[in-house]
């Protein structure tokens, strides 16, 4: 795993310097999207609506729009808000583990010492499992100011960003509110379907066979040959089509490769055929 970012932990005079790792991958296959006729690369460009010109990232700004108004926020203006570059985590409050709700956490990152002494580390780690608490942070990550819960986990110490309080939607349903006889029967019938599927939770035993399914048929055309050359699928380069930096338009594209067809076609016509011997 790489770092990919690095701060101290603190609270009070103590002080943890830690290094931050991402603690998920995402193991799905990567696809993308081809045209049905003759599998060439499908592009999104930055196109402006007003003058039709692609646009370079260089020259776009970011803006909000509300309502029949927007308004513009130039790279100036960005710039202008403050930035969150502290490379503390603050701990703020240490609360009951059972408190933080599963519904506000959003991604996990694990926590490694960043000092020739890991005491101050495990020390922390150590009271926290103890005590059987989480510690509530506030740091900057991405220049985003973020929530988080801090926590033991396996002996490492591991973030999860938390969503802000007012991310969390309320869920409402009137047909909730309405009252429903549930009879002692019918508990009890329940409970006892729960307790035949009754086991503990190893996430080991389930798998995305979803991934694997598109993964054996991806493994199947190619050994059946049932593909194309990569390089085919793409239009010119952006050298060829004199629009250095810039993405070639679709239609331009397809209209250049069908121009390119047709002039090797005819030079294929004019070509005079090879003289075949006729057997005696």
């Amino acid at each position: 795993m790489r770092a990919i970012w690095k701060g101290a932990i603190t609270f009070g005079l103590v002080n943890v310097p830690v290094k931050v790792y991402s603690a998920t991958e995402d193991h799905d296959v990567a696809l993308h999207q081809v045209h049905d006729k003759d599998g060439g690369r499908i592009r999104y460009q930055r196109r402006c609506e007003i003058c039709g010109k692609i646009v370079k990232y260089e020259n776009i700004d970011k803006a909000y729009e509300d309502g029949d108004r927007t308004v513009i926020l130039t790279a100036e203006d960005m710039a202008s808000l403050p930035s969150e570059k502290s490379r503390e985590i603050e701990v703020v409050e240490f609360v009951p583990s059972d408190q933080v709700d599963p519904i506000m956490y959003d991604r996990s990152y694990y926590l490694e010492p960043d000092s020739s002494s890991a005491k101050a580390y495990v020390l922390l780690r150590r009271t926290l499992e103890a005590t059987d608490r989480t510690a509530i942070v506030q740091f900057a990550l991405r220049q985003k100011t973020r929530l988080g819960a801090l926590r033991s986990r396996d002996g490492v110490l591991l973030i999860q960003t938390l969503l802000w309080e007012d991310e969390v939607r309320k869920a409402e349903f009137p047909a909730l509110n309405e009252s429903v006889r549930i009879s002692a029967k019918e508990l009890e019938l329940s409970s006892s379907l729960v307790d035949s599927f009754a086991d503990d939770f190893t996430p080991e035993k389930f798998s995305d066979s979803y991934q694997e399914e598109l993964k054996k048929l991806i493994e199947a055309k190619l050994e059946q040959g049932d593909a194309v050359d990569t390089d085919a699928t793409f239009g010119e380069s952006a050298e060829e089509s004199g629009e250095s930096g810039e993405v070639i338009d679709l239609m331009e594209a397809l209209r250049r490769s069908v121009e390119k067809s047709r002039d090797a076609k005819k030079k294929s016509s004019k070509t005079p055929a090879k003289k075949t011997s006729k057997p005696a």
